[in-house]
């Protein structure tokens, strides 16, 4: 649990900065873990379900390990419209996992993300930020099947 107090050092205790204290938790873990939330609480002299009750209202906070191979999938309007959904679900019939879920080798994660910004590639998707678009179902299987080579 030290590790975690070094990071929140530079963080004012006062209960107002928790939402900074778990930022900063995900930025050096990426997530938040159950003995994260004990250091976060005792570090801000929260009750832990008030830290819990921050983590479940926000999205931006991850409760699960990212895999290896972070997944996100865009599903803004373009994608949509072009058929993110229909990635989605390669996805999750290739790899077994659902949207904001890790594998259980802990290699690949997946996440649907309201926009990764290339529009004029949909539909696309990112794998530890580098963005693969026009995506088919032979070329998302392809990817994922490279990736799970590496």
């Amino acid at each position: 649990m030290q590790e975690h107090y070094d990071y929140l050092k530079k963080i004012d205790k006062d209960p107002s900065n928790l939402i900074k204290g778990l930022q900063a938790v995900q930025a050096s873990e990426g997530y938040v873990s159950d003995e994260s939330i004990k250091a976060v609480a005792a570090y801000f002299s929260l009750p832990i379900v008030e830290v819990e009750g921050v983590l479940s209202f926000y999205a931006q906070f991850k409760r699960n390990k990212p895999g290896k191979f972070h997944i996100c999938v865009c599903d803004g309007t373009a994608c949509h419209i072009k058929g993110s959904t229909l990635i989605l679900d390669w996805i999750s019939t290739e790899l077994g996992i659902n949207d904001g879920e890790t594998d259980e080798k802990g290699l690949f994660s997946l996440e649907t993300v309201a926009c990764l910004g290339c529009c004029s590639l949909a539909p696309v998707l990112s794998i530890n930020g580098k963005v693969y678009g026009n995506l088919d179902r032979k070329g998302t299987v392809k990817i994922l099947r490279e990736y799970r080579a590496k």
